[in-house]
């Protein structure tokens, strides 16, 4: 698979990452079996095989199982372990932590960030993550206090990048003008279903201020490949058909895939988008990793 760039670092990773959030196959960590979990590192493998160097994954999937099982790959497949370019990320809050009644919410804090560094770094049996990300906006987020938790992180040689996901342009450009290292990735969701990015200033300000966009669900929650089977509410009312028949009608073109097709279609985009892929099945990691090879024109990009 080509390689690309992140951000103003001289990282580089694959075009297109493999997103670990449904590797434990559940959500919940009291449901995970060893064999679930043997499942879930094959899944890791048969990605890096396929040519994934670049994996995705967060605090908070399964309750931090999913990193444990990341961590197990890694320990399986020492090839991988010199390959993979790791990001993690953080700032989501359970409920009931650490006390009973808290709610669930976000915490930009700077003890929480260096506390979840240490987690993460833990459960995923490594000395130092490659790129680690803040969730989700914390509204109460003060930059400075960010600003420390990152400095003491790289200080220590634990993290050596950084990054947010799901924010907005104003919300980065306030967190940047504390931070003495620049923020190389902004992970958002982005498909032919959701084209918010393109208008509301983020695909812009990635593209002046080399930030890479990183996108997750990046078919759609499935609506875009074989279909949806477990979505987020706000995936639920995507009407797909238009869309899947023109998606359809290039697959035959190209002699792949429509989910193939719809990856391709991002990577066009001269902001350097790296979809975020998800899928569990081995025979669609592998069938996805076309995308790669796929250069539309511009008339088949607007169809």
């Amino acid at each position: 698979m080509q390689k690309t760039t992140l951000g103003k670092s001289t990282l580089k990773v694959t075009r297109l990452s493999y997103g670990c959030w449904r590797i434990a196959g559940t959500w919940n960590s009291n449901r995970v079996t060893p064999q679930a979990r043997k499942e879930g590192a094959q899944r890791v493998i048969t990605a890096y095989e396929a040519g994934f160097t670049f994996f995705d994954l967060a605090d908070i999937y399964c309750d931090g199982v999913a990193e444990e099982i990341f961590g197990e790959a890694l320990r399986k497949s020492k090839s991988l372990r010199r390959a993979a370019v790791i990001a993690t990320k953080c700032g989501i809050r359970p409920p009931n932590t650490p006390a009973s009644g808290a709610p669930y919410r976000y915490d930009f804090s700077q003890e929480y960030i260096t506390r979840s560094c240490d987690d993460s770094l833990k459960r995923l049996g490594v000395d130092c993550i490659d790129l680690f990300q803040l969730h989700r906006p914390d509204y109460l987020m003060d930059p400075s206090h960010v600003a420390k938790a990152f400095a003491r992180l790289k200080k220590a040689g634990k993290v050596k990048h950084f990054g947010v996901s799901n924010f907005k342009p104003s919300q980065i450009a306030t967190l940047q003008s504390a931070l003495k290292q620049p923020l190389l990735v902004n992970q958002v969701e982005i498909s032919l279903s959701q084209l918010e990015p393109f208008e509301d200033g983020t695909l812009d300000q990635c593209l002046a201020e080399k930030i890479t966009p990183m996108a997750w669900s990046p078919l759609g929650g499935g609506h875009l490949g074989d279909g949806a089977k477990e979505v987020l509410p706000s995936q639920e009312g995507y009407r797909t058909g238009k869309i899947r028949r023109a998606l359809d009608k290039l697959a035959r073109e190209f002699g792949v895939s429509r989910g193939a097709i719809a990856l391709a279609w991002l990577l066009q985009h001269p902001a350097g988008i790296v979809p975020v892929v998800g899928t569990t099945q081995p025979e669609r990691i592998k069938e996805l990793t076309a995308a790669d090879a796929i250069e539309m024109t511009r008339e088949q990009w607007y169809s």
